[in-house]
Formats: structure tokens, sequence, C-alpha cells
């Protein structure tokens, strides 16, 4: 456990963090063009969504963290689903947090995410320019920020929908997101929540 003197330089340097990237928390818009260079991947590339070319969407999943078990349940559901995505046009898949390197690995390991892209280190800025929500950790198991929600991307890089969260839990369940990409994809359903 951290003692006082721990916990309070650890929430000063936090609360630094989330001056410096400070403003009012505005949602992605759809239709707009989505932060393009946002995360390394394991094994040295990085994920842009300038270079991926799905046949109808890349989905972009952000996830707390190796410290969440909610997420642990979720992205291994998305590993097993990756071939199912990949039948309704959605082949390109990433799954990104702002954990380090290390973090990012023991999670694809301890984890099981053999397939799924995991992407690290995304800034705080990052963050905030795709409108997610930021929490401050609580624990010292958690990082400093996190945030997390759902995004479909269109073959253009423009955002099509955006299920943003605030807590853990209540997130949009995969066979949930499949199933409206599906849709989506063989109505040629017209991206809402733009006006």
């Amino acid at each position: 456990a951290m003692g006082p003197t721990r916990t309070s330089r650890w929430n000063s340097r936090i609360d630094r963090q989330l001056s410096h990237a400070a403003g009012r928390h505005q949602p992605t818009k759809i239709h707009t063009c989505a932060e393009n260079d946002h995360s390394h991947l394991r094994g040295g590339s990085r994920f842009r969504l300038a270079d991926q070319h799905p046949d109808s969407f890349s989905l972009v999943v952000f996830y707390r963290g190796l410290h969440c078990p909610i997420c642990r349940g979720y992205l291994a559901e998305l590993n097993r689903s990756l071939d199912d995505f990949a039948a309704i046009g959605v082949t390109s898949v990433v799954a990104v947090s702002g954990d380090d390197a290390d973090r990012a690995q023991h999670s694809v390991t301890d984890w099981g995410l053999d397939r799924l892209q995991v992407g690290y280190g995304q800034s705080v800025e990052s963050m905030r320019s795709w409108g997610l929500f930021l929490s401050k950790g609580i624990t010292e198991s958690e990082p400093g920020l996190f945030g997390e929600p759902v995004f479909l991307i269109r073959p253009d890089a423009t955002v099509y929908m955006a299920a943003l969260n605030s807590m853990p839990a209540a997130r949009p369940r995969i066979s949930d997101v499949l199933s409206a990409a599906k849709f989506f994809t063989e109505n040629n359903y017209p991206a809402r929540g733009e006006a």
C-alpha cells in the first residue's frame, strides 16, 4: 500500500498530467478524421489508420490496461472473434492502452492474445483527441490515467461509430459490436449522431 507521502506525490503527478491536457470532455464527432498515428504495436511497428485498408471498417478498442480484469475478458473475447469480424469486412482490429510496452506485453501473454494487435503508449493528448473519458488511477496497480471506448472507423479513416464509456463495466459486448457491424455493412446504414 502507498503511504501518505507517496500517495500525495503520485496524485500531484496525475493532477499535473490532467492540467497539461486540460479541457472539457468533447466526444469524437462522427464523420471527422480519427487520430491517425496513436500507438506503438508490440514488435516495434506503429498502428496508423491511414495504413489500414479494411473491407468495411477498422475496429479500434481502447482498454484500461493490465490492471483491469474486465478488459482481460473483453479482449480475450475479441481475440477469439477476429475471424468473425473479418468475415463481415472488419479486417483491421487493434486494442490500445496507455500502458507501457512491458505492461502491454504482460497483457498479451497473460491474457492469451495470440492474434489481436495490441498497441501501447497512448498519450493523454491522444486520449483527449479521441474524446475518451479519462480516469485517475485509484490504486497502485492502476496507471495514472486511462480511458476506454470502442470505435468503428471507415476505410477513409473517418469515425463511423463511437461507443464511449466512463466506467469499466457496461461497455458494448463484442457480440453486439459484431452483429451491429454486420447490419451496418449489409444495409449500407448511414452513420448516426452527426447532427
